[in-house]
């Protein structure tokens, strides 16, 4: 049998190099959850919401799915957005798709995957509202505008969510944005001119 034995191991060095810098990080993190932001994003193994922003533990709540999806019956997702919202008071949420995502590209297949498919289906519901722009297209640039869309359609989501229209109207801060990550280079993208307000 195979055993995980390394990865202890890089646990313990690692958690060896944040008590050095700060010896007090954490008992500060396991008495404290105050992030400002929730991170929708993609389930890919190349996309590490906290890395790629540069944050600490403890300063991004996280929720991934394939292809950074929100839908309505997703209970998983908007029991994360529920519990940012209104427990932690996070003032962001940020979708953020990446560019060559493996579900994108799945729904743009004509075959069959499986159980996946179903989930798909919601990104080919993203093509299918989108399909005279996506007709123009070929190729690789096809499939990143469909990486985009996919976002796009996901922050409209979480605004239409009863958790998000109840914050607004308390008057809570709170703003979305929605982003894409280049794979290729490491570099965000805001794919919304502006934050999304109530």
């Amino acid at each position: 049998m195979k055993t995980l034995e390394h990865l202890f191991n890089n646990n313990t060095k690692w958690a060896d190099s944040i008590t050095q810098k700060d010896p007090q990080f954490f008992q500060r993190l396991s008495n404290l959850q105050e992030p400002e932001i929730l991170w929708i994003g993609c389930s890919d193994s190349r996309v590490p919401a906290n890395e790629i922003i540069d944050l600490a533990p403890g300063e991004v709540f996280v929720h991934r799915n394939i292809a950074n999806v929100v839908v309505h019956s997703d209970l998983n997702c908007l029991s994360v957005i529920q519990y940012a919202v209104e427990v932690l008071k996070v003032k962001h949420i940020i979708v953020c798709g990446h560019y060559g995502c493996g579900g994108i590209q799945a729904s743009l297949e004509d075959k069959y995957h499986g159980l996946i498919d179903n989930w798909l289906g919601h990104i080919k519901d993203v093509a299918r509202l989108n399909q005279q722009e996506l007709d123009k297209l070929e190729g690789k640039e096809k499939f990143h505008r469909l990486c985009e869309l996919n976002v796009v359609e996901q922050v409209h989501n979480v605004r239409n969510t009863t958790v998000v229209q109840k914050a607004w109207k308390k008057g809570d801060e709170l703003y979305l944005h929605g982003w894409i990550y280049n794979l290729e280079n490491g570099i965000l993208k805001d794919i919304i001119e502006s934050p999304v307000t109530a």
